[in-house]
């Protein structure tokens, strides 16, 4: 038996959505909040954002993670013109930040690399002479046949980032990366657990995250940041890496990225799977 699908009214639901982001821009935050809950009522998957929106304003909940919806439609947008716009236009230097720091700990070469949200293929490109053998994971269906086009891959896969390390029996990495992933990801432990599921002993867990002054956390260890992006406390994360079995090697503060011109507060991760906790 086929089961019923509700067809998203579309007109409905771009009248809902212009208008939430028109009451936000001008400030009108409660009217904001009531038009993007007409967002999500029309589109519970919520393929605008409309609840990572919401939180960004300090209204409701602070969800667990961005919706897999949002994500894959935000990138599949954006995915011919990504590389020009991230790097060239907002800073984006992750990946090379990623080498230098790996180079300069004397880390690697590496057997096998697990690239979590690979997207077009920079961190992997970055890499690529210092690991045999390369698998990437990315959301995005047109993120993921951009980076097949350019062959630095020996294997990539279409899949949310957990739910592939979920999944995953193949043998273990000696390095898993995962550069631009944890804005878009709030509660780090179903990611950390699912590294740790993924690594050998003695592998390496590479990441980036955004973060916000102290002030901004509460009593939380992540919050979503007014460019509708998780933001995480240091101390969440040394405190999950802890808990899911990691010893750190190196926190180190950086740039991420430029929005609106403005630096982008963040910092460079390296931390080694001491084995099962």
């Amino acid at each position: 038996m086929t089961p019923f699908m509700t067809k998203i009214d579309e007109e409905a639901l771009a009248e809902a959505y212009n208008r939430a982001l028109a009451l936000e821009k001008s400030g009108q935050f409660d009217a904001a909040v009531a038009a993007y809950r007409e967002v999500l009522a029309l589109d519970p998957e919520d393929h605008g954002g409309a609840a990572v929106r919401i939180a960004s304003m300090g209204r409701g909940e602070t969800p667990e993670k961005a919706p897999d919806a949002y994500v894959a439609t935000l990138f599949d947008q954006h995915a011919e013109v990504f590389e020009d716009v991230l790097v060239e236009q907002l800073g984006y230097a992750v990946p090379v930040l990623v080498r230098q720091r790996l180079q300069a700990l004397a880390l690697g070469p590496f057997a096998r690399m697990l690239d979590l949200g690979c997207g077009t293929g920079l961190t992997g490109g970055t890499l690529r002479d210092m690991v045999e053998d390369i698998t990437g994971v990315d959301l995005s269906e047109n993120m993921v046949e951009v980076a097949h086009e350019k062959d630095l891959y020996e294997t990539l896969y279409v899949a949310e980032a957990v739910d592939f390390l979920d999944d995953n029996d193949d043998e273990p990495f000696d390095l898993i990366t995962a550069t631009d992933v944890l804005p878009y990801v709030g509660a780090l432990e179903p990611l950390f657990f699912g590294a740790a599921d993924n690594l050998q002993t003695g592998g390496l867990f590479v990441f980036s995250s955004e973060t916000l002054p102290a002030e901004a956390f509460a009593e939380s260890g992540f919050v979503v940041g007014p460019h509708q992006r998780f933001a995480h406390a240091e101390s969440y994360v040394r405190d999950r890496l802890e808990a899911t079995g990691f010893d750190l090697v190196e926190i180190g503060d950086i740039t991420v990225r430029l929005e609106e011109g403005e630096p982008i507060a963040g910092q460079l991760v390296v931390a080694r799977y001491r084995g099962e906790v």
